[in-house]
């Protein structure tokens, strides 16, 4: 039994109804042994095999080659089946043997560490969006825009496919095809759609409701043409609740009905049992079924990787994992801080880790290829306690034989310092700051062991400057020390004190 995630050349389109309208030719190779699907065109002669498979699962390696008659993007960005690499990793993914286990995420952070970890491909939770985003409960208070907003996050953040939960589609059929084509637009390679009426909820909750047969049918029609119109080839799951809503019999109807309508995986959430599970998992077994299974308790019982395989199912959803220890994570870390303490090392990464999750040493590799350098003079920022040579403005031509060997024609950026800024501001310019401009703060700071660290003259006015040299003044209004002093002859000392290092620091207005 299979249970990983290959990456195969390989493109799978079931395309069970004609109602797909998919711009594909496909070719199949298959193994002796392998079923055909009842509607898959047999390369070798060109028939439509008929004959209805009579085992309840098939692992059979299939690999299919697709061609679209369009190839580039449209207008909006939509991308059609070739040029749609998420949904086309997707399809591949569907087509590989074995069983694949799909992490639920609910923000970019969540999604790059199931990517990190290994996975390829994820689902969003919208019982998770709903918790981080909101805060609030998944019983239908989180909008589409809220959805399609937080998914566009998420799949810009990785590189694997993404499965959206696109809960009932906000409405009705028109509402469908707007929500398909949007998470088309936000870089989805698939996406769920539930038969549930409005508002909906977690299928593993109280009060689940579902519209009628023929809502729920016209539901995945909608999706359907909505991917036809967009170009693209978005994977379209098709959910019900009905077992909890209904029956058995009934998701099972149901699930028939949505394969006719164009559904290219099929989901039952909330079955109560293995033997259900593998009754739905009979239904057409070429068409890959999704299982869900609900962490901490749901209605549906929790098999482990191999039992689903052999039941039937192609693709697994853990919606609450990330989700549930994240909580559990935040809550030990708020009573540690809550204690007078901080989170023990050993729960959680070091900062070093936490920087290159999020790709600081990434981000500070490439930035090196846009840094730009001038000859212009610039004033060097902070001062350090243990250095004895004092601040000043320099030039950083003196240190870069480059700038100072470049041609006297180079156009060079004017950097604009606090002496030249000076030149330009006067008491009579308008601005916050117009009336001291012509006036000078003296910053000194002097080591704990005596020795000179900085003595500095700028322009009274420059204030954001003086904390870019002093951090130590961070937070301490100069700006109302200005407007209550008076200008004396011979300066005045608007500030003496020591820092958390023992320098001290004295600010003079001249």
């Amino acid at each position: 039994m299979n249970i990983s995630f290959p990456s195969y050349n390989c493109y799978y389109s079931h395309n069970i109804s004609s109602n797909l309208q998919h711009q594909h030719s496909i070719s199949i190779t298959a193994a002796s042994n392998a079923h055909h699907h009842p509607n898959i065109i047999n390369s070798t002669s060109g028939e439509t095999n008929q004959q209805q498979p009579n085992h309840h699962h098939c692992h059979s390696a299939v690999t299919v080659r697709a061609s679209a008659v369009k190839s580039s993007a449209t207008s909006d960005g939509v991308y059609d089946a070739v040029t749609s690499p998420a949904a086309k990793s997707l399809r591949t993914l569907l087509a590989s043997p074995g069983i694949h286990l799909g992490p639920a995420c609910f923000d970019a952070l969540s999604a790059k560490l199931v990517e990190r970890a290994g996975f390829d491909f994820c689902f969003t939770t919208g019982f998770g969006i709903s918790a981080a985003r909101l805060g609030l409960p998944d019983t239908g208070l989180i909008s589409y825009g809220e959805m399609v907003d937080q998914g566009r996050q998420i799949t810009e953040a990785v590189s694997i496919p993404v499965i959206g939960d696109g809960d009932n589609g906000y409405g009705n059929p028109m509402n469908v095809k707007r929500t398909v084509k949007g998470y088309i637009r936000a870089g989805f390679a698939g996406i769920i759609l539930e038969d549930q009426v409005s508002p909906k909820a977690c299928g593993h909750t109280q009060g689940r409701k579902v519209v009628s047969r023929e809502e729920a049918v016209i539901r995945i029609k909608a999706a359907v043409d909505a991917r036809t119109e967009s170009g693209a080839d978005i994977v379209i799951v098709a959910r019900t609740d009905s077992r909890q809503a209904v029956s058995l019999e009934e998701s099972l109807w149901r699930s028939r009905a949505l394969i006719d309508a164009g559904a290219d995986v099929l989901f039952i959430d909330a079955l109560a049992s293995k033997e259900e599970m593998i009754a739905f998992c009979e239904i057409s077994p070429l068409v890959p079924k999704m299982a869900n299974m609900l962490e901490g308790g749901g209605r549906t019982p929790i098999l482990s990787p191999i039992e689903l395989a052999d039941v039937g199912y192609k693709l697994v959803a853990y919606p609450l994992s990330l989700m549930g220890v994240s909580i559990r994570a935040m809550q030990d870390a708020l009573l540690a801080i809550k204690g007078g303490r901080i989170p023990s090392s050993g729960s959680m990464p070091s900062f070093e880790e936490i920087k290159e999750i999020l790709g600081f040493n990434t981000y500070y590799e490439e930035e090196i290829q846009y840094s730009i350098k001038t000859s212009q003079p610039r004033l060097e920022r902070g001062y350090s306690p243990t250095s004895n040579s004092s601040y000043s403005i320099q030039s950083s031509a003196q240190n870069e034989p480059e700038i100072r060997n470049r041609s006297a024609q180079d156009p060079v950026p004017e950097v604009i310092i606090p002496e030249i800024y000076s030149n330009y501001v006067r008491d009579g310019s308008k601005g916050p700051f117009s009336g001291i401009w012509s006036r000078k703060l003296r910053v000194r700071i002097t080591g704990r062991d005596g020795f000179e660290r900085l003595d500095v003259r700028i322009p009274a006015g420059f204030l954001e400057g003086i904390t870019n040299i002093v951090p130590a003044l961070v937070g301490i209004n100069i700006k109302e020390l200005l407007d209550d002093a008076a200008l004396e002859e011979g300066g005045k000392q608007l500030l003496d004190f020591n820092d958390s290092m023992g320098d001290r620091i004295q600010v003079f207005l001249e």
